[in-house]
């Protein structure tokens, strides 16, 4: 167990790993809800592609949404 700040300091992960794992997340929602969107288009047989922009744009949201409280927590 660390007994100063020093050691503390030096078990710490870094900051770019918090961040990597974030980009996954952001990456995996944005996917999904795209994929999802994709998935509800071919289902309807609709010309426009009302699903797949929404879920896009839905998700993009999303990913934002949560980019930002994470962001917050982190002050």
């Amino acid at each position: 167990m660390p007994k100063n700040n020093q050691e503390r300091e030096s078990h710490r992960t870094p900051v770019y790993v918090k961040y990597i794992g974030l980009s996954f997340q952001l990456f995996g929602v944005i996917g999904g809800g795209t994929w999802l969107g994709w998935w509800l288009q071919q289902k309807s047989d609709m010309k426009f592609p009302l699903w797949l922009l929404l879920f896009c744009f839905l998700s993009i949201v999303i990913a934002f949404y949560q980019l930002w409280n994470s962001i917050r927590s982190d002050k």
